[in-house]
């Protein structure tokens, strides 16, 4: 299967990976869409070695921002990532399944939507799933269209007709002016509510 298609003036990304969902998974942390392999340090989820996600997670579940990171290599430590998200029942997954780039960079503001997340299906393979984060304001506004809901307020929580909460929480590109810190802080209230944490 090709990874991108010629469509127009602007090529239609695909998504590269499969929903990352373990067992008895319990919150499905949706970004937009991951930035361009040029930026990979691995192939998985959040791999952009300058992205805060897996130092977020790094700082919470092992009291050390860069447990999840190596150095050396320059990149993060892929099966000890997969291990942590199983063990705490994490997916992963993102909004969008194809997307154009409008200015051929990672930026959310310059990403047209042109097939989201087929929710339904993908949270049928969860059934402990009870809530739903995401991880900036354009997948905050897309998983709203997607769900029927409201935008939440940042780090705050509201609850779908289905039953499903919906979290937002500050993106975690390096791009998004709060300390790691203080990001940290929003996703600390999200796992601890699901006692994840």
């Amino acid at each position: 299967m090709k990874n991108v298609e010629n469509n127009g003036d602007l090529p239609v990304e695909c998504h590269p990976w499969p929903p990352f969902v373990p067992d008895g998974a319990r919150v499905l942390v949706m970004g937009t869409f991951p930035p361009g392999n040029h930026r990979w340090s691995m192939d998985f989820y959040y791999p952009n070695p300058t992205n805060d996600f897996w130092r977020i997670c790094g700082l919470l579940f092992m009291g050390d921002s860069l447990a999840l990171y190596d150095a050396d290599a320059r990149c993060f430590r892929l099966d000890s990532i997969k291990e942590l998200m199983a063990e705490r029942h994490i997916a992963l997954h993102d909004t969008c399944r194809r997307v154009r780039r409008l200015q051929g960079n990672a930026s959310d503001k310059y990403l047209e939507v042109v097939e989201p997340v087929h929710l339904e299906s993908l949270l049928a393979r969860m059934p402990e799933c009870r809530a739903l984060a995401t991880t900036g304001e354009k997948a905050a506004g897309i998983l709203a269209e997607l769900t029927g809901t409201a935008v939440p307020r940042m780090g705050e929580m509201l609850v779908a007709p289905s039953g499903m909460e919906i979290w937002r929480m500050p993106s975690t590109s390096r791009a998004y002016p709060l300390r790691l810190d203080k990001k940290a802080a929003y996703y600390a209230t999200l796992f601890r509510h699901l006692d994840i944490l």
